[in-house]
């Protein structure tokens, strides 16, 4: 670069050459750095609406948009650790010593950081398995109800009672996901005892097939009544289960 410098008139004192090279090594870095940065944030911005405008629904959407931001944040992450230590490199400060350092602190903050990391590496395999999305109704860490959000730290849930609980993403280890794309509406029905329970069938059939024929309810069910008999008896009824398969209303079918 000096010999460069050199051709178009500059002159520069002998005693300053190596630390003008360096500026210029410097210099040179961070504008790869800076061009690589762009180039990693058009590509993924492309990747993002092709895939975008692929997806069927609004949470297969944010899931995608998530993960272009988990890419982005690990993009950006490798550019300034690589340009960093290029840039050291040429400011003549020793590397080796830097990393063994960096590594001992590393061991320390990532014992201290050990449950949070687990709840991120656990969020991403979340979010790339697809395992868990907004509006599903899930059995997860001990808790059930509505997700109403997910992130890369915690799954945000709304029971039955209207109680909010955030888990974390490290302490799922199975998740039931009730209502992925279907569900079942399961029917209770007590009956007497001196009742026809054949009849009783007749009429929770009858009763199902005019729910399926009608506008309000048949893009929601799916299949027709499913009988499962008797399911137990009590003091003052028989009570007969049924159920039918119906859409989830998230499931973008």
């Amino acid at each position: 670069m000096i010999s460069l410098l050199q051709r178009f008139g500059a002159r520069i004192a002998p005693e300053f050459e190596q630390t003008v090279t360096a500026i210029l090594h410097v210099a040179l870095i961070l504008v790869l750095a800076w061009l690589g940065w762009k180039v990693c944030s058009h590509v993924l911005r492309l990747a993002r609406e092709r895939m975008v405008a692929r997806s069927t629904g609004g949470d297969a959407a944010n899931r995608i948009e998530t993960m272009t931001q988990v890419l982005r944040y690990a993009a950006a992450v490798l550019i300034l650790v690589v340009a960093g230590m290029l840039t050291l490199d040429q400011l003549g400060i020793a590397i080796a010593p830097l990393v063994a350092t960096a590594g001992v602190a590393g061991v320390a903050v990532g014992l201290g950081l050990q449950s949070l990391m687990k709840d991120y590496f656990a969020g991403v395999v979340l979010l790339i398995e697809d395992q868990i999305r907004k509006g599903d109704v899930i059995e997860a860490g001990g808790k059930a109800g509505l997700v109403e959000e997910t992130t890369l730290r915690y799954v945000r849930v709304r029971d039955y009672d209207g109680n909010v609980h955030f888990i974390p993403n490290g302490a799922i280890t199975t998740v039931t996901n009730l209502s992925r794309e279907y569900a079942y509406a399961v029917i209770d029905a007590g009956i007497a005892y001196r009742a026809d329970i054949d009849r009783a069938f007749g009429v929770m059939r009858e009763v199902a097939s005019q729910m399926r024929a009608a506008d309000a309810f048949s893009w929601r069910i799916r299949e027709d009544l499913e009988i499962a008999g008797v399911e137990r008896w009590e003091n003052s009824a028989v009570v007969l289960r049924a159920r039918m398969k119906v859409f989830h209303w998230n499931s973008g079918t």
